[in-house]
């Protein structure tokens, strides 16, 4: 199998099937976790698995990217407050060694109404396109996170997002760069800044790419999982799930 099909069908395995057998021989036995809740290892996800199927958790599968062992998806959870609320939008990552998913990554946030121009956390594009692009759109979006994020050299945005069509996802901020200038400014007058201090993981295929950073929001220790899509050289669309690093988690591996 693919690394996609190892990990989707894991997933499915957990999440759809309920079926802790299939989904023992596609986790392998030191599994290493990093969602804050959850400890480390398969057997503490196998035997999860039961509750799972008890409180009818649902989940929708919007996109799937994957590069070499690195298999992303984008997920919506319903009657999921096992894992923290009702219906949460999620990115999941999982890394491929020798057939079974050997590590998993993951932000997870409340569904919300959608933002200023009307755009859920999850509609848009699905469709990958231009895998000649790959390295190149992964190059763009590395960069970007960097200079602009990272850095903070906004001066150079244009270099990076299209100044025609730049569809955004997040809850709170429009299309465009006005609306995301507008967004950054509102923040600013608030006193909250946002800031990237590390880009920690960089997934690609085609004209998707997806990035998981640590930084602050506030003072707030946080994790930006953040997805890109890239036509002609530039980011014209943009999906991100955001969520506090807890102090305290269930095992000693990190957020990342």
């Amino acid at each position: 199998m693919t690394p996609t099909e190892i990990a989707l069908n894991a997933f499915a395995a957990i999440f759809v099937n309920f079926d802790p057998q299939a989904a023992q021989s596609l986790l392998a036995p030191n599994y290493i976790q990093h969602n804050p809740a959850v400890p480390t290892g398969a057997t503490p996800v196998l035997e999860f698995i039961p509750a799972l199927e008890d409180a009818g958790i649902t989940v929708t599968t919007h996109r799937s990217i994957s590069e070499g062992n690195f298999v992303v998806l984008h997920n919506t959870y319903d009657n999921a407050a096992l894992l923290g609320g009702d219906t949460l939008v999620a990115f999941d990552v999982f890394r491929i060694e020798n057939d079974q998913v050997a590590e998993h990554w993951d932000n997870l946030t409340a569904i919300t109404a959608p933002n200023p121009s009307g755009h859920s956390q999850t509609d848009g594009t699905t469709t990958i396109t231009d895998l000649d692009a790959t390295a190149a759109n992964k190059a763009l979006v590395s960069d970007f996170v960097e200079t602009i994020l990272m850095n903070g050299q906004t001066d150079q945005i244009t270099d990076f997002i299209s100044t025609e069509t730049y569809v955004q996802h997040n809850s709170n901020i429009a299309d465009g760069l006005d609306g995301l200038g507008n967004a950054l400014g509102a923040m600013a007058e608030q006193g909250i800044t946002m800031v990237y201090t590390d880009l920690n993981i960089v997934v690609a295929e085609g004209n998707f790419v997806f990035t998981a950073s640590e930084g602050t929001l506030g003072d707030v220790p946080t994790a930006f999982f953040d997805l890109f899509r890239v036509e002609d050289n530039r980011i014209v669309e943009h999906w991100d799930v955001v969520s506090e690093i807890p102090n305290v988690m269930a095992h000693d591996n990190g957020k990342f």
